[in-house]
């Protein structure tokens, strides 16, 4: 059987009885106002801001409470085991960490502590390109968990080619190459604090400690920092790629390739036309396009034009257990948790990005449980209702 994340509940009201209460608040709703506490504005504006008015990020969070769960009574449900599988890797539970670059601006250890937080729990972490750390750091600090890695697509395919050979030489085994993110969208809240960590050399380490990428500059990132700023910024943003340009990284890639920002089922079915391995239904968590459709409504139709085809994935709005389980019920087979592990990271490093997951693991145990359901796999569109007037 699969772990019993459940046993978190109990551990927490054991320590009770000797005066300890949980470091970070167990309140899915009060996290994020937690985290904006300890942060500096410039950086809680970074992670928590969102494109324009907002409006997507808030379609995301309504979508989910358009849907209701449907309890069921006397399933057997007293034992759950949350494993899944994707791409042939054995996963504790149908949930993985999303890349969030420069987590650096949250707290000194970053990606470094995410790894061994996620690795400790055999939950896959996803290393964004924008990391603060290198690859082969975080790599280390996965020890023998789980890894994927992020893409934001270079311009410059030699440089793609060294990233992705470093990524695969340090044992990460699927790649997630985001579409979404070519260019910044209107950010107001970075904006007013006229703040982007790249143009500081934030969220840079991967780049700047790749050979190929070196190799262009006159003078290394440590003797002129703007000048490799000036170089990698247009490098990895700024242009739109085509469909045709995925077979570059098919050639570089011998493991799985998912791609992430697919909102539309046409671009899905070109997805699997074009030989990819899964998909991503997202919509960059509300930070892209604003007044975009909500991630959850894309979901279903996705699912079905290309479900019995690649693997769907989801994010975009995560916060809770009831949401990863709406998630999967809709069709997802894994979703990606991004802001939350985040402020669990601002709180206290590894240790609070694991009390966080922790967390979300412990509630998606009993909330399957109680809805009556043994395993994710007997999750379908069922077990949900709409709500009234929805």
């Amino acid at each position: 059987m699969g772990t019993s994340f459940a046993a978190f509940q109990s551990e927490i009201y054991a320590q009770g009885l000797e005066g300890r209460t949980p470091k970070i608040t167990t309140d899915p709703a009060a996290l994020e106002d937690a985290a904006g506490a300890l942060l500096e504005p410039w950086a809680f504006g970074y992670v928590a801001g969102n494109a324009g008015t907002g409006s997507t990020a808030r379609a995301n969070a309504d979508a989910f409470g358009q849907w209701r769960i449907v309890p069921r009574m006397l399933t057997d449900a007293t034992t759950r085991d949350l494993r899944t599988s994707l791409f042939g890797e054995d996963l504790p539970a149908p949930v993985l960490l999303a890349p969030v670059g420069v987590q650096s601006i949250v707290h000194p250890d970053g990606e470094l502590a995410t790894a061994r937080a996620a690795a400790g729990l055999g939950v896959p972490s996803v290393l964004s390109t924008a990391a603060s750390h290198t690859i082969e750091d975080v790599a280390d600090a996965c020890g023998g968990g789980p890894r994927w890695f992020q893409l934001y697509w270079p311009n410059d395919d030699d440089v793609t080619a060294s990233i992705l050979r470093r990524a695969r030489d340090a044992g990460f085994t699927t790649l997630v190459v985001t579409l979404d993110t070519w260019t910044l969208a209107w950010r107001p809240r970075d904006l007013d604090n006229a703040y982007v960590p790249f143009v500081r050399g934030v969220g840079t380490a991967i780049p700047f400690s790749d050979p190929a990428f070196r190799a262009l500059l006159d003078r290394p990132p440590e003797e002129d920092l703007a000048g490799a700023v000036q170089r990698w910024v247009p490098m990895f943003t700024g242009t739109d790629k085509s469909w045709g340009r995925l077979s570059l990284l098919r050639q570089l890639w011998d493991g799985p390739i998912v791609l992430k920002g697919i909102l539309h089922a046409d671009d899905a079915r070109r997805a699997a036309d074009a030989g990819m391995d899964g998909i991503v239904v997202s919509n960059h968590g509300g930070r892209q396009v604003d007044g975009a459709i909500a991630s959850l409504d894309a979901l279903p139709l996705i699912v079905e034009a290309v479900g019995d085809r690649i693997e769907v994935l989801f994010d975009s709005g995560i916060r809770s257990a009831s949401d990863v389980v709406k998630a999967l019920a809709l069709g997802a087979r894994a979703v990606l948790l991004g802001r939350p592990y985040v402020y669990g990271l601002a709180h206290g490093g590894e240790e609070g990005v694991r009390d966080v997951l922790r967390g979300v693991l412990a509630d998606l145990d009993l909330t399957l449980g109680l809805a009556g359901y043994r395993t994710p796999a007997e999750l379908s569109q069922g077990s949900l209702m709409r709500a009234p007037g929805s």
